[in-house]
């Protein structure tokens, strides 16, 4: 890789500011002064710091987000905030993406991620990955919706959903339910009450798979995945 590919990429700067930083002397490979911007180094193997500071290339970062309302998940909008107007700028450099989405008004887990190979096994729905919510319901949600919900319901559309697995919390003229789906059709669980009769009026994602959001994120936070999470998510890439 090129000296100022990599460090652009690790947020050092652009490659113009790169070409500065070594015709001041301040980037070392090797421990060797470098001044040559074109010079082919290995992301691995070569040893490269900037004043002194070791440079430890990385190519993928994977956040944990917990996903404030009022932010739209998608990278860039002209009107709307969205889900990257939250991250900071040492991590934006990534350019990560959220995996899935979640609607406007919609809080809880969301994955942020540069590697697309993994956002693409999360939401393939032939992965089978389920995605569990939490949801206030206008209206009380009964056996019967539990049992429509097991079999698939028809949407407006006329598409019939994939089985979902409903959990009622407690029935009332607002009830409280978990559910779990395996696909993310746009409006999904929204759009699966309303063929039920009945309202979403607050929605939580609680997980993905294995993943599960940290309690401790406040709304609008995220951190990097532990060891444990990533592996989980990298297990799903070799299925």
């Amino acid at each position: 890789m090129r000296l100022d590919k990599l460090l652009s990429n690790m947020g050092i700067g652009s490659r113009k500011d790169v070409k500065t930083l070594l015709k001041k002397k301040q980037v070392l490979v090797n421990g060797k002064v470098v001044k040559d911007s074109g010079m082919k180094v290995d992301p691995i193997r070569d040893e490269i710091s900037l004043d002194g500071e070791a440079i430890n290339y990385r190519q993928f970062i994977y956040l944990m987000m917990n996903k404030a309302p009022g932010y739209i998940s998608a990278t860039s909008d002209t009107r709307e905030k969205t889900v990257i107007d939250l991250l900071g700028e040492d991590v934006r450099h990534f350019q990560p993406f959220p995996v899935g989405r979640l609607d406007k008004d919609t809080e809880g887990l969301l994955l942020l991620t540069n590697d697309g190979d993994l956002a693409h096994q999360l939401v393939s729905p032939k992965k089978n990955v389920g995605k569990t919510y939490y949801a206030k319901i206008s209206g009380f949600v009964t056996e019967d919706d539990i049992a429509a919900f097991g079999e698939g319901v028809m949407l407006e559309d006329g598409y019939i959903s994939k089985p979902a697995e409903l959990v009622i919390i407690n029935s009332d003229a607002v009830s409280e339910i978990k559910v779990t789906i395996t696909e993310g059709k746009f409006h999904q669980v929204k759009r699966m009450f309303e063929a039920v009769d009945k309202k979403v009026i607050y929605l939580k994602r609680l997980s993905m798979g294995d993943l599960v959001l940290d309690e401790n994120l406040r709304l609008g936070t995220y951190r990097e995945l532990s060891e444990s999470e990533l592996a989980y998510c990298m297990s799903l890439k070799n299925k």
